[in-house]
């Protein structure tokens, strides 16, 4: 059954979205109401898969990323949607508009080395290279899941994730055949296949401790 246009489950993330774009700083400012601003996805196991910043409201532009609205990431099948968790925000509330790229670019190369130094793969699926600037000290931060804790399990579920990273993995890998791409994508299909390849890994010493048995296929 489904609220409106979409599926109950995509309804009660979206609800989530707006929750956590609506929590207010120490200040009691809205966070994602703040025109200037850098984020962050992680997937199901915290792992960070994305950075990026904005000059259009954190709400704005998470919500393009999100919610089916076109973004390059999206539409060149870098970002799957399904695979966001969780989100951090770091919001610039008093940036001066002639201040805002400079800071804004400092900000989000801060983020990237900062979220590459927790990976495990030291790699996210940003396409763009994010240029290397001098380091700033960021604001506080706004971070949480959005996904409902009712569908939680079932979408955090090995085999459900190894499905949709897969199929990103083709329509990526698609993309690249049609077309003539910079090396950033390749890199980040390379990243893509160390990820899948690590759940499926992860995924088969899981079966086969819990003793399950091959299954021939008809």
């Amino acid at each position: 059954m489904s609220r409106g246009d979409v599926p109950d489950d995509v309804a009660a993330i979206r609800g989530e979205l707006e929750t956590f774009l609506n929590k207010k700083d120490a200040h009691g400012r809205v966070v994602g109401n703040s025109k200037y601003g850098v984020y962050a996805f992680y997937d199901y196991d915290g792992e960070p898969i994305y950075v990026g910043q904005t000059v259009e409201k954190l709400r704005v532009r998470i919500r393009r990323h999100l919610t089916n609205q076109r973004t390059d990431a999206v539409a060149m099948k870098v970002l799957d949607p399904f695979e966001v968790a969780e989100i951090e925000m770091w919001p610039f509330f008093d940036l001066a508009p002639d201040d805002a790229r400079a800071t804004l670019d400092a900000a989000e190369f801060t983020v990237y080395e900062k979220v590459l130094s927790e990976s495990s793969f030291r790699a996210v699926l940003n396409e763009k290279g994010i240029p290397k600037s001098k380091k700033l000290k960021l604001p506080p931060s706004t971070r949480s899941s959005i996904i409902p804790k009712g569908i939680y399990a079932a979408r955090k579920h090995a085999d459900v994730r190894i499905a949709r990273r897969a199929s990103t993995i083709a329509a990526l890998a698609r993309v690249i055949s049609e077309r003539s791409v910079a090396s950033g994508l390749r890199r980040t299909l390379l990243t893509q296949a160390r990820r899948l390849e690590a759940l499926a890994k992860l995924r088969l010493e899981e079966t086969s401790a819990n003793g399950e048995q091959d299954e021939e296929l008809d």
